[in-house]
């Protein structure tokens, strides 16, 4: 299988499995990311979801070059299109994503981490849009999340060189939030998601709705989101749990309800 899933309470574990190509993400990949994505974002029973690559050398290092070289202009649309499509999902989850990036993180597999919620890195962890020097763009929505995440100035650098960049200054631009040595990554990892996993589920997936609501809207009209989804929570069984466990200095007992 090019990704397996596995869970454990409600922490789900996905990897990319092509360590012979670096994880290149071609077509069957990008399908089995989408279904993954999308069959975790409907079991309510998985709060927190960690995404990385097997072997270890890659993350992702890219989308697959021999599987796009002889591709005409709408055969790269659909690729595209379904790359797209494997971020977009994931952006959306109701669970937050965790991007565990243990090695090489380029072109579709940098995009792959963009669309993740946080992104913790190896030490040894290389990051990088590529593309120009392959005569192409990004397509898997690099273009629009680097500039989101790291601002216009630094995701212009990494499109237009196409360098790469180490972990280091991955974290110093803000592309990454965490970095620890790779035989302790995915461990580090799994400690946050269990963090979040002991969240509101409730809570969660409204805190994601309006952090990506807003980024599409001005602050008047992201406010207005931010406000009805305030008042929604107060609605639920998670809102009179948390505020009632933090009255009883005990830990809450969160449902999803």
């Amino acid at each position: 299988m090019a990704v397996n899933v596995e869970r454990d309470g409600g922490v789900a574990v996905v990897t990319v499995d092509r360590p012979e190509a670096l994880n290149a993400l071609n077509a069957e990949t990008n399908a089995a990311l989408l279904a993954a994505a999308c069959e975790l974002g409907a079991d309510g029973s998985v709060r927190a979801v960690v995404l990385t690559g097997g072997g270890d050398k890659a993350f992702v290092a890219g989308a697959d070059i021999a599987a796009m070289k002889d591709m005409g202009a709408e055969q790269a649309r659909r690729f595209s299109e379904l790359g797209q499509a494997v971020m977009s999902a994931i952006e959306a989850a109701p669970q937050p994503w965790i991007a565990a990036v243990n090695g090489f993180a380029l072109g579709g597999g940098c995009e792959l981490a963009l669309a993740c919620d946080l992104r913790l890195a190896a030490e040894t962890a290389r990051f990088g849009q590529p593309e120009i020097g392959l005569g192409i763009t990004p397509g898997f929505g690099g273009t629009q999340r680097l500039t989101r995440i790291v601002g216009p100035s630094w995701a212009s650098f990494l499109v237009l060189s196409g360098r790469q960049i180490r972990a280091d200054e991955a974290l110093r631009i803000g592309l990454v939030t965490a970095v620890h040595p790779r035989q302790e990554l995915k461990a580090e990892a799994l400690k946050l998601a269990a963090d979040l996993a002991a969240k509101s589920p409730l809570a969660m997936r409204s805190c994601k709705r309006a952090l990506l609501a807003g980024l599409d809207v001005d602050i008047a009209n992201g406010q207005v989101i931010e406000r009805d989804l305030f008042a929604l929570c107060f609605a639920s069984a998670d809102q009179k749990e948390g505020m009632a466990a933090f009255l009883e200095k005990r830990a809450p007992r969160f449902t999803g309800e």
